[in-house]
């Protein structure tokens, strides 16, 4: 029988009677296909509207199986037979007294969760218990998960031992952008998708969803498509102004506000925070003379006030919004240094009557800014890029390439008024953490991945998630902001209807876009709320999708996944994703520097062998090696051909993988013709990569050296890349569409197949440099013979054994010494050190011997700084051996350098 009216007292009184619960690890068989849900009517965290709605998730997952579900207030009135699933917050009295005996303790912090079996009078019981409202979601939904996507639902529910989780990061957000009327227009306005959509994101831990508005354009040149580039006209009439869209009719303004307001709610009863990105404060479109929708009534003498009365008139129409993200560079349409604009804008968000969190995208932004937007009183995020806008190595790259090294202007040199800071002296705050790491920071720090370097094909790798995971708490920071798969698909007007995921092969097409990457979203959302998560969490997904073949199809996307980011690290053609594209990657001409590229900010001349590593602290570019090797003396730098032969190594794991998936998988149905198509082209970029990067070594050693071999070589490498390249668009011929766009120019979009002639083109120049070439030789033959055979083959990097004990702190203005010590002793050891702030450049000494000792000593004015420190060592046997280290370790997902904070 029910209980429904059971009084507290009574309620206390028969708690006390019941047995002291004792640890259970692992029910009996269930027999009957009853599930009971307890919880205390007096527990306010089991009775918030989030875990109310989780409970009924539950409730249908298991209803949906074929197995009932009975609701009461205690453990007592519940059928012996059925398994009791007690839930509640960890400071309600029922949970606190059967985890009395149970020695399993649920971290004290926020969204901390606990799924403990038990044994209670002789009853099986599962306690879902919560620290706050989102850790009680949590739990609720990992039953759910469990449950819908097992053959036999009680056994899913059967926890062999307790499950205890918290989160690693504070914020896991992700990211989803409104970019193309064409494109976006069927998702946004869907409203079957988006509670499955939101609940998928709320399963796999996501705390934050962030609707990104007024990102379609960058700069308000040429504007095709504005559909919610300057959004608030899209969204309501803000009284007291005459600002509208004349192209727009009330109807879909006003539709666009409450669909708005419908995502938002959606979003908060789930127990995420809504997060609205507003990138785009300009109004006027610049050379545009197509545009499909214009701006009316708002000038120069009301911009500011409009936008402030704006922002708040929204946030009081939308209360589920709880943070605001703002572009406050030159690219969001205002001059950069109109701190008073800004003062209006985040008065705006002050004054609406409740706490919205600021978050502010730093490029350019300086400390004017950031105090502009503390003093609000609002809580305070500033989001640097990680890896530019790519996706590099699981770290924070050691520093910056020299092109985002702020310069003082040359003599008569102009820069535009609209980018002053941001190609000035706040340069170095565009692609990574900038210098906002000091201590006792005001605002919260978070890592935003823009989508540049994996934006199509599917990916997802828990080992390199998990080490992302512990990279975006560095240095105190909070966490991460995804932009997820298929973002900028259709920008800037280039959008294409009904080609989301830009499928020839209509059969693979999802009925949402986001459901082909249901792996990568979990991967991503589970690893960074616990980067210790169990393989069950993600080997359930597969396994309902592949069968047998699951841990095969699991190590193939791993290993294809770990491509491309070695690739930007190493090899960083360009800081932009509307200009670098690796996944369709555009030629760069090893040949010809006079060769059309769209790679702006690519060093000069600009041939492949000139690109600078992302991370040239500790990366080589090809010409740099080439050098090394002709020199004789070597750095300990990673090379390319260390690079290249990490990408084919993961390319020949992929594919050993994916050749068994085959002979174990239904290899017709979706999910896998999807995976296998987009596993084969990654195999084949790194193939290709990993050949080019070859012949790039090859060929600047014959630029440097005149050596006909080396060039011979060079020729044979790249011929090898072309065909790699040839195969992975044939692969795809039959599956996307000739067309796949991510922007207007020719080289954001089109297919595989179109990227063929401009190799072909540089391998037809090389081979006749080869023919005009003469015989002969600039370096003995021996010498050409083993650098050849040491770029073409495997590349062995020594080891040298090293110890050394990190100290945990150090004290500002105090010298802080450094130690190694070493079994054998190298031929030296060099230091290399410098403040976490990418505005600096690093320092470096020569370490003292003592026996199997070195020491160093970063001197105390040094230390006198808000930064933490960080720093590695170079360990040389000879001129031509030297390693890093701490370095990278076999898995290439560690931190390859040290980092100290202040006590």
């Amino acid at each position: 029988m029910k209980t429904k009216d059971l009084g507290r007292r009574q309620f206390l009184r028969v708690s006390s009677t019941a047995t002291l619960a004792v640890p259970l690890f692992g029910f009996p068989a269930l027999q009957k296909k009853s599930i009971s849900l307890i919880w205390d009517p007096a527990d306010k965290v089991a009775l918030s509207e989030p875990v109310q709605w989780a409970v009924k998730e539950l409730i249908s997952s298991l209803e949906v199986k074929g197995i009932s579900v009975g609701k009461f207030d205690h453990l007592n009135q519940s059928p012996r037979e059925n398994l009791s699933i007690v839930v509640g917050g960890t400071d309600s009295p029922m949970i606190r007294q059967l985890t009395t005996k149970t020695n399993v303790v649920i971290p004290d912090v926020p969204e901390a969760l606990g799924l403990i079996p038990l044994k209670s009078a002789g009853q099986a019981v599962l306690l879902a218990a919560g620290k706050d409202e989102r850790g009680l979601v949590y739990a609720l939904l990992e039953l759910s998960d469990r449950v819908n996507y097992s053959a036999d639902p009680l056994a899913s529910l059967n926890i062999g031992k307790p499950v205890i989780e918290q989160p690693a990061n504070e914020i896991r957000s992700i990211n989803r952008l409104f970019v193309s009327d064409v494109e976006d227009k069927p998702w946004f306005y869907d409203k079957e998708m988006w509670p499955k959509y939101l609940t998928m994101l709320a399963t796999q831990r996501f705390n934050r969803f962030n609707f990104s508005l007024g990102i379609g354009h960058d700069l308000l040149q040429n504007v095709v498509d504005a559909y919610f580039i300057f959004a608030y006209p899209f969204l309501m009439s803000v009284p007291g102004y005459k600002v509208r869209v004349p192209q727009l009719p009330d109807t879909e303004r006003d539709k666009n506000l409450e669909m708005l307001r419908f995502i938002s709610e959606q979003t908060v009863a789930r127990g995420m925070q809504f997060q609205l990105g507003l990138w785009m404060h300009g109004y006027e479109w610049l050379n545009s003379p197509n545009p499909n929708y214009t701006i009316e009534g708002v000038t120069k003498e009301n911009h500011g006030a409009y936008c402030r009365d704006a922002i708040r008139e929204l946030l009081k129409a939308c209360p589920a919004i709880s943070g605001i993200t703002l572009r406050v560079h030159g690219e969001s349409g205002v001059n950069e240094g109109s701190y008073d604009f800004w003062k209006l804008i985040f008065d705006g968000i002050a004054t609406c009557g409740r706490k919205v969190e600021i978050d502010l995208h730093p490029k350019g932004t300086d400390q004017t800014m950031i105090d502009l937007a503390v003093n609000t009183g609002m809580p305070v995020v500033i989001s640097p890029k990680y890896w530019a806008e790519h996706l590099g190595l699981p770290y924070h790259q050691a520093d910056i390439r020299e092109l985002e090294i702020p310069k003082p202007p040359k003599e008569g040199e102009w820069r535009p008024e609209l980018l002053k800071l941001s190609l000035g002296s706040r340069m170095f705050t565009r692609y990574g953490i900038g210098d906002l790491l000091k201590e006792n920071r005001p605002y919260k720090v978070i890592h935003r991945i823009w989508p540049g370097t994996q934006r199509l094909l599917l990916w997802g790798d828990p080992q390199t998630a998990a080490a992302y995971s512990r990279a975006f708490s560095f240095c105190g920071s909070a966490g991460m902001d995804l932009m997820e798969p298929l973002s900028f698909k259709g920008r800037r007007g280039s959008g294409i209807a009904g080609d989301r995921c830009g499928y020839l092969d209509k059969s693979l097409k999802p009925r949402w876009d986001w459901e082909k990457y249901l792996y990568t979203l979990r991967i991503w959302g589970r690893m960074q709320y616990n980067p210790n998560t169990d393989s069950d969490v993600w080997m359930r997904l597969l396994n309902k999708q592949f069968g047998p073949s699951a841990s095969y199809t699991e190590q193939a996307l791993a290993n294809a996944t770990r491509i491309l980011p070695i690739v930007l690290t190493a090899h960083g053609t360009s800081a932009a994703n509307n200009a670098y594209w690796p996944e369709m990657y555009t030629n760069l001409s090893i040949t010809d520097p006079g060769a059309v590229n769209p790679y702006f900010d690519t060093p000069l001349p600009k041939v492949f062998g000139n690109v600078s590593p992302f991370d040239p602290q500790l990366f080589l570019s090809i010409n740099d090696f080439a050098k090394e090797l002709v020199s004789g003396k070597r750095s300990g730098k990673y090379t390319p051909v260390e690079a290249a032969q990490w990408i084919e190594d993961y390319a020949d794991e992929a594919e050993k993988n994916l050749k068994k998936s085959r002979s174990s998988a239904n290899i017709k149905t979706p999910e896998f013709r999807r995976m296998h198509t987009d596993v084969s082209m990654q195999i084949g970029l790194g193939r290709f990569f990993g050949a080019k990067l070859r012949s790039g070594v090859l060929y600047s050693i014959f630029e440097q050296t005149g050596d006909r071999k080396a060039l011979e070589e060079a020729l044979k490498a790249y011929k090898r890349a072309y065909n790699h390249w040839e195969d992975l668009a044939h692969t795809a011929k039959d599956i996307y569409k000739s067309d796949v766009s991510v922007g207007e120019r020719a080289f954001l979009r089109g297919h595989w197949l179109d990227r063929l002639p401009a190799i072909r083109e540089d391998l037809s120049l090389m081979t006749k440099k080869l023919e005009q070439l003469t015989a002969g030789t600039a370096k003995d033959s021996l010498w050409i013979s083993q650098t050849i055979a040491q770029t073409l083959g495997k590349p062995k990097r020594i080891k040298i054994s090293a110890r050394h004990i990190q100290p945990e702190h150090f004290q500002p203005d105090q010298p802080l010494e450094l130690n190694l010590s070493f079994d054998k002793q190298p031929k030296s050891a060099r230091l290399f050190y410098r403040h976490v702030n990418h505005g600096e450049r690093y320092q470096s000494l020569d370490m003292k011997p003592d026996g199997l000792n070195f020491k160093a000593e970063i001197p105390g004015p040094y230390t006198n700084s808000e930064y933490p420190l960080e720093y590695y060592f170079e360990l040389r046997e000879s001129p031509e051996t030297a390693c890093l280290y701490p370095g990278f370790n076999e898995k290439l997902d560690n931190q390859p350098y040290f980092v100290i904070r202040k006590s």
